[in-house]
């Protein structure tokens, strides 16, 4: 399934759903699992169109998530669809979070809760990379595409320049090489 999306637009309940879904099992690095989601277990996006869409939500202000539900949820059903996903996505974790809040407050010196947060970083970060390698996949058939990806690491991850002029050179860039491809 992971090649084509299927026809059937999720309905405004299914986009809650979804997403609610989501927000709850993903606490955390939940994009590896929106893709999941997304792509390979409801059929809503193709692979590509996954990429292309995260990339268009990395590039806005807010959390990358966040800005995919409302994106997903527009797409299929305007204005009510992106409304029921982003309060699907947010409405589960942040009654959880209100209530770690509490319970941290009042654990944070213990040495076991240090090690809690020491592997639960550790498990964030494979998340991390196996949503790299999936999402560098489309990307495969294009060398341009990998290249303005490379570019944005080395230029964020090597040598600490700073994510939004980063972005505004290589946006730009990238959507020129595309449409210069696409011509």
């Amino acid at each position: 399934m992971d090649g084509s999306a299927r026809q059937d637009a999720p309905s405004t309940a299914g986009l809650f759903l979804g997403f609610f879904q989501l927000g709850l099992t993903g606490f955390g690095g939940v994009l590896p699992l929106a893709r999941r989601m997304l792509v390979e277990r409801r059929g809503w996006l193709t692979a590509e169109q996954f990429t292309e869409l995260l990339g268009l939500c990395q590039f806005l202000p807010g959390g990358n998530i966040i800005n995919l539900s409302v994106a997903v949820g527009m797409k299929f059903r305007g204005v009510a669809g992106a409304l029921a996903a982003i309060l699907g996505l947010i409405a589960a974790p942040t009654a959880v979070v209100i209530g770690l809040g509490v319970i941290y407050d009042r654990t944070q010196d213990d040495p076991h809760i240090r090690h809690l947060f020491a592997g639960l970083s550790a498990a964030a970060a494979g998340l991390l990379v196996s949503l790299a390698v999936k999402l560098a996949r489309p990307l495969r058939r294009s060398a341009a595409g990998l290249a303005i990806a490379a570019l944005g690491v080395v230029a964020v991850a090597v040598l600490r320049l700073p994510l939004l002029p980063t972005m505004l050179v290589l946006a730009p860039l990238s959507i020129a090489l595309h449409a210069r491809r696409a011509a």
